[in-house]
């Protein structure tokens, strides 16, 4: 299933109020976009998602973040483990330079201690052909991952996430260093990766917002130093043609943003 639910989350960096009350449902085997301008909290909400907000020193989260009913801020839950149910994919592809192309994509399961070659094979070949890849790269999977595209190095990395079967995958703006035929390969993976996942995206881009998600999430500031907040979020149809905010209106029409 992998539902997220966020219930009065608010975000912290030391002293400062990132982000407060953000409530938000990301449904099962779906693409929720997160709009807004910049310094609203998109990102810092997305990385909270899977804990890895924590991992910035002095960081804190109050809330609960739930995925199908379990707390994943829970006393007892591995913040691990939830890294490798919840996937991450930052905005500059990052394969690791020294490893080869296959070797990238099995990394997090020889982490886990898988070390079954045969076992590795097949899955670094299902997860390069699930990331659309496995056509290109096939013939030369003992190559560096770093030789590869700005594009075919995003799509490594979204191989490798997706290699560990997480249930959900967060994407922070991973489009944003690519050109338009990479970009659009990787939008053409975000459509049939949510026949298997749930997909939580942050973009700049508005049409790219509209063309792959099902809902949207606007987060805005009222001014700079104040905390970020959720101000709508809807079908994304609805969002970019009859948002209830004026607030949302303003910044879909580019009005400020």
């Amino acid at each position: 299933m992998s539902k997220l639910s966020i219930r009065d989350l608010n975000i912290y960096y030391g002293d400062f109020h990132a982000v407060q009350d953000v409530n938000l449902d990301v449904e099962p085997r779906s693409v929720t976009a997160f709009i807004g301008p910049s310094g609203c909290g998109k990102s810092t909400v997305l990385r909270t998602l899977n804990r890895m907000h924590e991992v910035t020193p002095g960081a804190s989260v109050k809330g609960t973040v739930l995925l199908d009913g379990k707390d994943i801020y829970a006393k007892d839950v591995d913040p691990v483990s939830v890294r490798n149910t919840i996937g991450m994919v930052f905005q500059k592809a990052n394969p690791f330079p020294t490893m080869s192309i296959e070797e990238n994509v099995v990394a997090g399961l020889k982490l886990a201690g898988v070390k079954d070659k045969k076992k590795l094979r097949e899955v670094a070949e299902r997860s390069l052909r699930g990331a659309n890849l496995w056509e290109e790269v096939k013939d030369r999977l003992d190559k560096p991952g770093g030789g590869l595209s700005g594009g075919q190095q995003q799509r490594l990395c979204i191989a490798r996430a997706i290699a560990v079967e997480p249930e959900v995958l967060l994407m922070d703006e991973p489009c944003s260093a690519l050109d338009p035929i990479s970009t659009l390969a990787v939008e053409d993976l975000i459509h049939e990766l949510k026949e298997e996942y749930t997909i939580v995206i942050v973009t700049h881009n508005m049409q790219q917002a509209s063309r792959v998600s099902d809902q949207t999430a606007f987060f805005s500031l009222e001014a700079t130093g104040k905390p970020g907040r959720l101000v709508e979020v809807a079908d994304t149809k609805k969002i970019f043609s009859n948002p209830e905010k004026q607030e949302t209106e303003d910044y879909i029409s580019g009005r400020f943003g």
